[in-house]
C-alpha cells in the first residue's frame, strides 16, 4: 500500500513539473516569435496544455472527485466553453 502511494506521489509531482516545463517553453515562445499569430499560438496552446497537465497532476495527489474534475475543466476557456454547453444542453434544455 505504501508503494502505490509513492508511485501516486512521484506521478502527480512529474505532471506537475512537466506542466511548469510547458509554462516555461510557453513564456519563451510568446517572447521569441515577432509575428503576432504565432505568440497568440504559443500563448493559447501552452497555456491549455500546462493547465491541464499541472491540474492533473494535482487531481493525481489529491484524489479524483466531481469538483476536482469540474475545476480542471473550467481552468481553460476551452473546457469552461464545453462546460457551459453541457450544462445548457443537457441541465438547461436550452
Amino acid at each position: 500500500m505504501i508503494v502505490l502511494l509513492w508511485i501516486r506521489f512521484i506521478v502527480g509531482i512529474i505532471m506537475i513539473l512537466c506542466g511548469l516545463i510547458i509554462f516555461a517553453i510557453e513564456l519563451f515562445g510568446v517572447f521569441e516569435f515577432h509575428y503576432v499569430l504565432n505568440r497568440m499560438h504559443a500563448a493559447a496552446m501552452g497555456d491549455t496544455l500546462g493547465i491541464a497537465l499541472s491540474m492533473t497532476g494535482l487531481i493525481v495527489l489529491c484524489g479524483l472527485n466531481l469538483p476536482r474534475s469540474k475545476c480542471c475543466w473550467s481552468s481553460s476557456f476551452c473546457g469552461l466553453h464545453l462546460l457551459w454547453h453541457h450544462i445548457c444542453w443537457r441541465v438547461l434544455r436550452w
